[in-house]
């Protein structure tokens, strides 16, 4: 059955509006009409059976018929902290790590990092790489939508680790404790995966991450790129506490 996700106060109403480019979905791509059943997801976990009632220019009306658990997520949460990185690296990482079972993704401005983003084109960026994460979540099938957080930098994103979640930084200086070596017995109630820029981190990013509790790991002799390092972690994470 077809999957669409509608944003929470529309599905929390028993007449949910399925709007923007979903309505020519279901109309000219699905051909779908009144009476026909369809799957309406908030994007946050909650899932419900709904019949199309009315068909509109600019939106669908549905009665929901039954609640049910959609299942699809992961039984861990890991939150991706990229390094800003250019072109189209930013939208793949996020686009995979979708797919892999990503929480959410943190954009950092790191010393290193050659994008910059101003008020206004910091605003759009993530609104389009919001719009990545929703489309890969419908390809991939998952009942949530990973959140893109604003930009944000180093001192910020530490500050807001909370307490009892493990953090990690794949780093090509750390010779000694392998990423697989450093996940404990016991699942961490987060994780937060945190990858470098192209040309990675500045030494003085590292001991800042250090001193607040981040455990640098090794990935290994070969060197990953900036758009490899986070799926690469992620899935070996999945692997071990998750659901692959």
């Amino acid at each position: 059955m077809s999957r669409f996700f509608i944003p929470p106060e529309q599905f929390d109403s028993p007449r949910p509006t399925v709007s923007g480019p979903d309505v020519r979905h279901i109309t000219k791509v699905l051909r779908l009409g009144t009476g026909h059943t369809i799957n309406l997801l908030d994007g946050a976990g909650r899932a419900a059976v709904a019949v199309i009632e009315h068909i509109g220019k600019d939106g669908i009306v549905c009665r929901i018929t039954e609640h049910f658990s959609p299942g699809g997520e992961p039984p861990i949460d890991v939150f991706l902290v990229q390094g800003l990185a250019k072109g189209e690296k930013m939208e793949y990482v996020i686009q995979k790590s979708t797919e892999l079972g990503v929480s959410g993704i943190m954009p950092l401005v790191s010393k290193r990092s050659v994008v910059r983003l101003d008020g206004e084109k910091k605003a759009s960026r993530q609104s389009r790489w919001q719009r990545v994460a929703l489309e890969a979540s419908k390809q991939c099938r998952r009942a949530r939508i990973p959140e893109v957080f604003p930009p944000r930098e180093m001192g910020e994103v530490l500050r807001g680790i909370p307490p009892g979640a493990l953090s990690i930084l794949p780093w090509e200086g750390e010779k000694s404790l392998s990423l697989k070596d450093a996940l404990p017995e016991e699942k961490p109630g987060r994780l937060y995966i945190f990858v470098g820029p192209e040309g990675g981190f500045e030494d003085s990013e590292v001991e800042e991450a250090r001193g607040s509790g981040v455990v640098t790991v090794s990935l290994g002799p070969r060197i990953l790129r900036t758009e490899t390092a986070g799926p690469a972690c992620l899935a070996i994470i999945m692997h071990r506490w998750g659901d692959m």
